[in-house]
């Protein structure tokens, strides 16, 4: 019989293109970027939770003002700032956090998400639903305690960061940065054009970070925090 862990109330699990990674939460680290290969023979998978998070790191994403928010021009609004495939599937999802309705397509080339999504179940045996990353980071932006808000994550030649002041959300953008010194690029021209200082500033990364990486930022942020 399937069970929930004793110790675990739920399952938070990033798909990129070239693999995943996974954190049970509470009080789970990250547990780095593994290949579809280990999939059907990790143990946290064959476990029930309360709650499962599926995030697909997906470049396709427009941040739409609930007021704006037309069902009918989705696919066009999307498509002002993604590349959009006649056969790629649009779809949205409310994020009241910003006040906004958040459009995006899965349509990036993988079939790893809808696996694990019909893997890992919650312990009434639904599926959760795969949603963008960028959902994600926008509603962690509440679980932060500094007045300048900074997550961000990054994989597969991607950076999708958002930073927030208050209750403010002032940037929710993707980048194309094919390497980490190209994403750092991203992090602090946005963080100039918003007058941010790092130098007292909190960043934080969902993704798993490498130590490498994290010296980098360590190096001009006041800290750096792994969600």
């Amino acid at each position: 019989m399937d069970s929930v862990h004793p110790q675990s109330s739920g399952i938070s699990i990033q798909v990129s293109l070239s693999g995943y990674s996974f954190r049970v939460f509470p009080g789970g680290g990250p547990s780095g970027w593994m290949g579809s290969e280990q999939l059907f023979t990790m143990p946290e998978f064959q476990r029930r939770y309360r709650e499962v998070e599926i995030s697909l790191l997906t470049p396709k994403v427009a941040l739409v003002p609930e007021s704006f928010f037309d069902g009918a021009s989705a696919r066009e609004a999307l498509a002002e700032v993604a590349t959009i495939a006649p056969e790629d599937t649009v779809d949205w999802v409310d994020v009241p956090e910003a006040g906004a309705v958040l459009v995006y397509s899965l349509s990036i080339g993988e079939s790893l998400s809808k696996v694990l999504s019909q893997t890992v179940l919650t312990e009434d045996g639904n599926q959760a639903r795969v949603l963008p990353e960028m959902y994600y980071l926008i509603r962690a932006l509440g679980s932060l305690e500094d007045y300048n808000k900074i997550v961000a994550s990054w994989r597969d030649g991607w950076l999708h960061l958002v930073i927030a002041q208050g209750k403010s959300l002032r940037l929710a953008n993707v980048f194309q940065a094919p390497d980490f010194t190209t994403a750092q690029y991203f992090l602090f021209l946005a963080m100039k054009k918003l007058q941010l200082n790092p130098e007292v500033s909190t960043v934080c990364f969902r993704t798993p970070l490498d130590m490498d990486s994290s010296m980098s930022l360590y190096r001009y942020f006041k800290a750096v925090v792994q969600l």
